[in-house]
């Protein structure tokens, strides 16, 4: 016998309504849920977009200091500039028209870090450049701790002659000094890789280096490669050879490529009065000129030394540039290395981009 609720057709009639309703409601439920989460992911993708466009604006900002300042002041290149100025760079892109999201702007000198591909003289890529051995030497004691590794693998000596085995062309048995490496050491690795032999073309390859990796997670810092070395710095030469200066830019180098300059025998805390000379201000404007490479000397105590000047330099133009932005609580951040060079057709000055990462 059947239920008295399905003997009366109202009933039944009552129950598919119901079920419909009930139906319906899942339905416009899981549509509404799709469309909301799709609107989200629209937002995102369209926040990131205006972010991409956003950074892309600034980092032209940035080359266009740069070049208004290669017209402007021509050879030397310090931190007494527009270009090396936050707040002149930020005044800059307040002329920039987007109505929401915020922008920052940075530009740091590439040749104020050490180069790394200066090691070698290429084109040669086989012989060490001797002035650029001794001063990565000087880099890597004044970054260590004063009691040192207790490590030969990452000791200042080790670390050079691995770098240097890394970028020139010999792949043999004939290691530089008794810790260097080819490719026979790195085959034996889990997974086995080959050695470079030849420059570098991102700094972070140094990573694959014999010692450094564990070098840094012996600093427990990896500003060590962030912040005080390049591999940029290449100049071409006629038939299509190319080689690294490697010379340092001296008002702009930060207190440990600086301190790697001072010749042995010397104190490297005199870096410091190179910065405090470097930096001296009075009445909000700068005191001392910076365009003969020799202004160090008149640093206090730096008198009666004497910087190798195959590495010094006042002038440069290779350039970083780094362009954050934040819209929505979404941000991005976009760093573009950039050589400053004429145009050859035009003669005109422009940025040509090197490299180009997004964080």
């Amino acid at each position: 016998m059947k239920p008295p609720f399905l003997q009366n057709k109202n009933g039944i009639a009552v129950l598919i309504t119901l079920t419909v309703i009930v139906l319906l409601m899942a339905v416009v439920m899981e549509l509404n849920r799709k469309v909301g989460s799709s609107m989200e992911i629209t937002a995102v993708v369209r926040n990131r977009i205006t972010l991409s466009h956003m950074t892309a604006s600034a980092v032209q900002v940035g080359m266009a200091a740069l070049i208004k300042d290669k017209i402007d002041s021509g050879n030397v290149d310090s931190l007494q500039e527009e270009w090396a100025d936050p707040a002149a760079l930020n005044a800059l892109l307040e002329e920039i028209p987007f109505e929401h999201g915020k922008l920052a702007l940075a530009v740091s000198d590439e040749l104020g870090r050490i180069q790394v591909n200066a090691l070698v003289k290429f084109p040669d890529s086989q012989a060490p450049n001797d002035a650029q051995f001794q001063m990565w030497l000087r880099f890597l004691r004044f970054v260590q701790p004063p009691e040192g590794p207790g490590d030969d693998d990452i000791s200042p000596m080790s670390i050079v002659d691995s770098i240097k085995d890394w970028l020139d062309s010999g792949d043999n048995d004939a290691i530089t000094g008794a810790n260097g490496a080819e490719s026979d050491y790195y085959q034996t690795l889990d997974p086995p890789y080959h050695c470079q032999n030849g420059p570098m073309r991102d700094v972070k390859e140094l990573l694959l280096v014999k010692g450094v990796k564990k070098l840094l997670e012996t600093l427990g810092s990896s500003d060590l490669i962030a912040g005080y070395l390049t591999v940029h710095g290449m100049t071409e030469q006629e038939g299509q050879k190319f080689s690294f200066p490697g010379k340092i830019n001296i008002n702009t180098a930060p207190l440990p490529v600086l301190a790697a300059l001072i010749p042995d025998g010397e104190n490297p805390s005199l870096a410091q009065e190179i910065i405090a000379y470097r930096d001296e201000m009075s009445a909000g404007k700068y005191v001392h000129d910076l365009t003969n490479p020799n202004w160090y000397k008149s640093a206090p105590g730096l008198a009666n030394v004497t910087i190798d000047p195959e590495l010094l330099t006042v002038q440069s133009d290779f350039f970083r540039i780094e362009a954050a932005a934040e819209l929505d609580g979404v941000k991005q951040t976009a760093i573009a290395v950039v050589q400053r060079e004429k145009d050859k057709k035009t003669s005109k000055w422009q940025c040509r981009v090197l490299s180009w990462e997004l964080e």
